[in-house]
């Protein structure tokens, strides 16, 4: 399944144009419910994110995987918090620097039944590979001043989400114009037509 289309732990609808702010968009901090809450969930979203490629066996995603990952996504979104705020984030960024450090999953290119080349292991990813390439998606967003120069936090009433702004203009003011665009729009008529009425 591939990011932004088709159904999946959430709305994909919302592209944050990183793997590490997807995750963070999985949270409860996002404004939303917690959306890894089982080991099943996890295993959806690795794909949805396109982490791992669909039909890749994820049989040894446990609740302990579920912990590990949302225990990264807390550290990548008090980052990318304090990147937005000016705060300080040290003991985060020492963690999520941990996690980089590890070797990510191996990959390899083989054909698909349309005979198009796509990724795939080249074996089962360990939890602590999938954790790194996240972990060193996230490095290499706050260590590239251009991207870094993206991140937003979404401007909707009820919703934290982040995502890398990369619009002509970089005018973007919502995680999802289908979405929080769109409730903004409607809670604007209603305004108005209240203050006709």
């Amino acid at each position: 399944m591939a990011a932004g289309t088709g159904t999946g732990v959430y709305d994909r609808r919302f592209d944050p144009g990183r793997v590490c702010l997807d995750l963070v968009a999985t949270g409860p901090a996002s404004g939303a419910y917690e959306r890894l809450d089982r080991p099943a969930r996890l295993a959806e979203w690795l794909v949805a994110s396109r982490l791992v490629p669909y039909g890749t066996p994820l049989g040894a995603v446990d609740e302990t995987w579920v912990a590990r990952f949302r225990q990264l996504r807390t550290g990548i979104d008090r980052l990318m918090s304090a990147q937005l705020t000016g705060g300080n984030a040290d003991n985060s960024l020492e963690r999520v620097n941990t996690l980089a450090a590890g070797a990510p999953p191996g990959l390899r290119a083989v054909r698909d039944h349309g005979g198009a080349l796509v990724r795939a292991p080249i074996a089962d990813p360990g939890c602590g590979e999938l954790l790194a390439a996240v972990a060193r998606d996230a490095v290499d967003l706050l260590t590239d001043p251009v991207a870094r120069a993206g991140l937003r936090r979404c401007e909707g009433d009820a919703c934290r989400r982040l995502y890398l702004d990369t619009s002509r203009g970089r005018r973007r003011r919502w995680c999802s114009s289908e979405v929080c665009g769109n409730r903004e729009r409607v809670a604007r008529h209603r305004r108005r037509v209240r203050a006709v009425t």
